[in-house]
């Protein structure tokens, strides 16, 4: 797409700014279209182009990939200037980087405050799913889940959220289009699923923020069918999500009993299973999508018998739904073993026969601790033996 033309820039913008924050540089990242207008309305440029300009500096930061105003070059010179008095383009900084022998990448990102997030890429015949994270970290301690390991510490912004986009978009190289039409090669960063550390409804603002961004047509363009948010069950925030995002939900479900749901996804005491599924009998039809994606982690002797499989299947009648069966990805010192493969294709039989598709996960990244905040966890681990061992050498 080609951007508007350069309007005349008259002297009083470059002499006379209003600087919108006078502790620092803005980051555009992650401001919305109007935040963006406003912000550059703040700077000094007028009201009548405010508009126009906004549109060419969002295609530049998420159509092509561009981090300096200089390379905007439908942009006066004068103009870029200042822009970059007054805003800086940042993403998060990759701390490690680690690929698997399947392919997948995992990236330990450092964002403002020198705190770590995970992203993961999944790739795939035809599409590429990345995987990102709302959250440092998480409150919710689920008793499976690694990132239940870690302290919250705190929400991340719509500009770091979709900074892992980017960055993922970086790693690859998959700014530039490779053609058009029946010439266009399979985009590499297809799917976006937010299922990384931290629980996204409890960040909701930024979250819906930052996939605003990520579905504008403008810029990385990706449908609101290509977009997978999923929650541990924050019922009032379910429909919310359909009404100001609209995307597909996944649901964090792995037990069909409020007895067995309240230790492994301890929310479920505060919202059980039937308030839940209230919830979400609706969200299909509020939200324009075709069904709720039931996650449901294979754990050993604890949620995988026949009855169980029966007792889903029960509990999700009249839901438009798929359940994705996925082996636990066992982690050091995880209080949970595997299913073993007879017994999840015997659990996934059972909900096939009654008419739903019951996927099983393929564990992926398995080398590089692909399972959420296992890197991070690693990482830190390694920094705490090299501070010992430091501190052992100055004795």
């Amino acid at each position: 797409m080609t951007a508007a033309p350069d309007a005349p820039i008259t002297q009083d913008v470059l002499t006379l700014p209003r600087k919108p924050d006078e502790g620092g540089p803005i980051n555009l990242v992650g401001l919305t279209r109007d935040a963006l207008r406003e912000a550059l309305i703040a700077a000094g440029t007028p009201d009548k182009q405010a508009k126009m300009r906004a549109g060419q500096i969002w295609q530049w930061i998420y159509q092509k990939g561009v981090r300096d105003f200089d390379a905007m070059t439908n942009l006066a010179k004068p103009y870029r200037a200042l822009l970059a008095e007054h805003f800086t383009i940042a993403v998060p900084e990759i701390v490690r980087r680690e690929v698997s022998t399947d392919g997948t990448r995992k990236y330990l990102l450092r964002i403002a405050g020198g705190h770590e997030v995970e992203a993961v890429y999944i790739p795939e015949e035809g599409r590429g799913t990345l995987c990102v994270s709302s959250q440092v970290g998480c409150t919710l301690t689920c008793s499976f889940c690694h990132t239940g390991t870690q302290r919250l510490v705190r929400n991340l912004t719509a500009g770091e959220i979709v900074g892992q986009i980017m960055v993922a978009r970086d790693d690859l190289g998959e700014w530039v289009p490779s053609g058009t039409g029946s010439d266009a090669a399979p985009r590499l960063l297809s799917n976006i699923v937010l299922m990384g550390m931290g629980e996204p409804l409890y960040n909701f603002e930024n979250v819906r923020d930052a996939m605003k961004i990520a579905m504008d047509g403008e810029g990385i363009s990706l449908s609101r069918r290509r977009i997978t948010l999923s929650t541990s069950g924050v019922v009032p925030e379910i429909h919310r999500t359909a009404a100001e995002i609209g995307c597909l939900l996944a649901v964090s479900f792995h037990a069909t009993t409020d007895e067995v749901r309240d230790r492994l996804v301890p929310i479920n005491k505060r919202w059980n299973i039937a308030a839940l599924l209230d919830a979400l009998r609706d969200y299909p039809k509020a939200s324009n999508s075709e069904r709720i994606t039931f996650e449901y982690v294979m754990l050993k002797g604890v949620n995988d018998s026949d009855d169980d499989a029966r007792r889903l299947v029960k509990l999700i009648e009249g839901i438009p739904a798929k359940i994705n069966l996925i082996p636990f990805n066992e982690w050091p010192g995880a209080p949970y073993e595997r299913s073993s493969g007879n017994r999840i294709r015997a659990f996934a039989d059972i909900i096939y026969k009654a008419g739903y598709a019951s996927p099983i996960r393929t564990p992926r990244g398995e080398d590089i601790m692909a399972a959420c905040g296992q890197l991070k966890s690693d990482t830190e681990r390694a920094r705490k033996s090299k501070r010992q061992i430091e501190a052992e050498a100055r004795l």
